[in-house]
């Protein structure tokens, strides 16, 4: 069985991952190129005795990199050592921007790739007014040229036939200007290449991403010695390269009716409308942020309904002793910190790949790019932001749909200052403890001071990106280059398929951080050094002869809490924590809350012998009040929890990296553990020095 490597290449919005999904049926895997995060999709089909490998690459307007996906194409594809090198490439058309497509088409040929040109989307041809002459076209680029309609399959089986037919119109010879001709055969000879274009292309681009640094500095010298400026070639090889297109395309391409405006437009003037526009866009965040945050809370209250009968069957079956203990207290809860964010992720990614596949992502990204640049940030980051107030999780995740790596790496390591669900029974209780309940104007200050911390959330991000923008350095300049496709109705395979793989890959990565690190506060919390932790039940039940069974058990596990590993490492850090006016008990809640924010809660009622409280629960609610209103805190003599402790530990939760499964996210989404540390240890300095600053003005 003959084996053929084939590689997708086409434009962004030009159908290419609808005609791989319909190409391998689906049978995908879906993984990272290697040291970076550039999303790689392979798949295998078998036809006729051959069997073809084909992988679905970055979209991108040029053989020119500038982006890290970008990038990727050219590492592919202009060099023949690497692993993914094709037999043959498929460049992917569409009929309303040829002359792009068509000029990639020509790039790709010029390398010395074999390849073929498909137009997608052939239903569009007729639809927008468009008349090609198929005939003149093939005879312009001395190549057959296949029609297709990936959502009916429609030409599929004539692309399949055409990977295994090697003839010379597959490749093409790049002219070079005259003046160059002498240069390029020094970098032919010099390199030992083979093709005209690839020297043009060490020479016209800035970096040779697969050179190493000895190679990089020879070219390097030689463009010195020439004064080559890459881009002036770039610009020179763009100028040539259209002004051929445009006169070859005129006796080509031409259009049935010139003034018919189409559903596009009609839909245009009201989406993209510089009011309107906004509008909508705003109603429909409004929407996304109900359903990631409102409508995921039965399926993720049915996800904690499951694990905890789950739990309470474990525990009935294993025998009582430390397997049972670490499948209960450990195993199970760690799984579940997983699992339950499997429905916020899974809704978040519906409605993004819904307005991906209608096209409307592209016109998200037109209304709030102009808005969002002066940050460092793209259009395309409003979506990971806006949905950081639901959760951080799937919100990073979305920032995946951003190519420049620059503007996606910023957009990952700012978006969790957005203020999250999870922070809300912190502000609840905190709020609750320290601001007066009282009106201004006919406002709550509580609610006002609920909106402040929402506010300094967007003000953190924003703000953060500014520093960040400042700090990190890109290869590559961000344009905004932006296809408007046609409106369409989605794929439904695709849309579900996406949401798959997005679901799937945060399970099994994110998810191993995640599990291992719940396991790793379980451990600290549930076992302590010496007597005291050991002999806890006897030592508490001696000191509260008359404590019912409820109370007893509470002050049983608030007193082994406290005499725990995580509870002496509370005692251990009140020295770092004491500046900003808490005790060791609060220590002890900073720590297990990295679990989750809204762990703090817990914790403290735990702490204060209340066992499990509901903040949603008044009456509970009411009684975790007043045990933290009484508690004095043993460092200053006054009450732990007064006005400047509490706006302290507010501003602290509101700047802090204070959960772990952020932490994980990231370090998928990066790849990179330098920038998931220093996302941690930025946010954690800002939380710390802005608690610090306030309480400090407050006491």
């Amino acid at each position: 069985m003959n084996h053929y490597k084939i590689a997708l290449v086409g434009n962004p919005n030009v159908g290419k991952t609808s005609l791989f999904n319909k190409l391998t049926n689906l049978r995908q895997k879906v993984g990272n190129y290697p040291g970076v995060t550039v999303e790689k999709r392979e798949g295998n089909i078998e036809r006729n005795g051959n069997k073809f490998s084909i992988t679905d690459l970055p979209g991108t307007y040029s053989i020119y990199p500038s982006s890290l996906d970008e990038e990727v194409v050219f590492k592919i594809l202009g060099d023949k050592s690497n692993k993914l090198y094709p037999d043959l490439t498929v460049v992917v058309g569409e009929p309303s921007n040829l002359k792009r497509s068509i000029s990639l088409y020509l790039q790709v040929r010029e390398l010395g790739v074999p390849s073929i040109f498909v137009i997608n989307m052939k239903d569009e041809i007729e639809s927008k007014g468009l008349i090609i002459n198929i005939e003149e076209l093939e005879k312009f680029l001395n190549t057959k040229i296949y029609l297709t309609n990936a959502r009916t399959s429609e030409g599929l089986d004539e692309v399949i036939d055409a990977l295994v037919k090697p003839t010379k119109e597959f490749y093409s010879k790049f002219k070079v200007p005259q003046v160059y001709i002498e240069v390029v055969k020094r970098i032919k000879d010099n390199f030992q290449l083979d093709s005209d274009y690839i020297a043009w292309q060490y020479l016209s681009q800035k970096y040779i991403p697969f050179l190493n640094p000895k190679q990089q500095e020879e070219l390097d010298a030689i463009k010195a010695e020439l004064k080559i400026i890459p881009k002036r070639l770039q610009v020179k090889e763009t100028l040539d390269r259209n002004k051929i297109l445009d006169t070859e395309l005129e006796k080509v391409v031409s259009y049935q009716f010139k003034e018919k405006e189409t559903l596009t437009d009609k839909i245009d003037k009201t989406l993209i409308h510089p009011i309107f526009g906004y509008i909508i866009f705003l109603g429909i965040l409004l929407l996304i942020f109900q359903a990631v945050y409102a409508w995921s809370a039965p399926l993720m209250s049915m996800v904690e309904d499951l694990f905890g009968w789950i739990d309470e069957e474990a525990i009935s079956i294993i025998p009582p002793g430390p397997i049972n203990d670490i499948v209960g207290g450990a195993i199970v809860p760690g799984i579940e910190g997983i699992a339950v964010f499997v429905p916020q992720i899974a809704i978040l990614f519906l409605f993004i790949s819904i307005m991906e596949e209608t096209g409307y992502m592209s016109r998200v990204v037109y209304l709030m790019d102009r808005w969002l640049r002066p940050f460092g940030l793209s259009g395309k980051s409003v979506v990971p932001l806006i949905s950081g107030v639901a959760c951080a999780v799937p919100a990073i995740m979305s920032a995946r749909n951003i190519e420049n790596y620059k503007e996606r790496l910023l957009t990952i390591l700012v978006t969790p200052f957005m203020t999250c669900s999870a922070r809300l029974p912190i502000y609840i209780v905190l709020i609750s403890l320290v601001i007066p309940d009282k009106t201004i104007f006919g406002l709550s200050y509580q609610a006002l001071a609920l909106f402040v911390m929402y506010l300094l959330g967007v003000l953190g991000a924003l703000g953060s990106a500014v520093i960040l923008n400042l700090i990190i350095k890109s290869k590559h300049k961000s344009f905004l280059i932006l296809e408007m496709p046609t409106y369409k109705l989605p794929d439904w395979k695709n849309v579900f398929l996406n949401v798959w793989e997005k679901t799937l890959g945060f399970l099994f990565n994110a998810g191993k951080i995640i599990f291992a690190i719940s396991i790793i506060l379980w451990v600290l919390g549930s076992f302590g050094p010496g007597e005291k932790f050991n002999n806890a039940e006897e030592i508490v039940t001696a000191h509260h002869p008359k404590m019912n069974e409820e109370e007893l058990e509470n002050e049983i596990a608030s007193y082994k809490l406290e005499n725990s590993y995580l509870g002496n490492l509370g005692m251990v850090i009140e020295p770092l924590v004491k500046p900003m006016g808490y005790d060791w008990k609060m220590g002890i809640g900073l720590i297990s809350s990295f679990a989750a924010r809204e762990v703090f809660v817990g914790t403290m009622s735990t702490v204060y012998s209340l066992g499990e409280v509901d903040v949603e629960d008044n009456q509970q609610k009411e009684r975790l009040l007043q045990r933290m209103q009484s508690e004095i805190n043993q460092n200053t003599g006054e009450p732990a929890y007064n006005l400047a402790t509490g706006v302290s530990l507010l501003l602290f939760y509101a700047f802090a990296m204070q959960c772990m499964s952020t932490i994980a996210i990231v370090k998928k989404e990066t790849n990179s553990w330098k920038w998931t540390l220093i996302q941690t240890g930025f946010m954690t300095g800002l939380a710390y020095l802005v608690a610090f600053i306030a309480y400090h003005i407050l006491k």
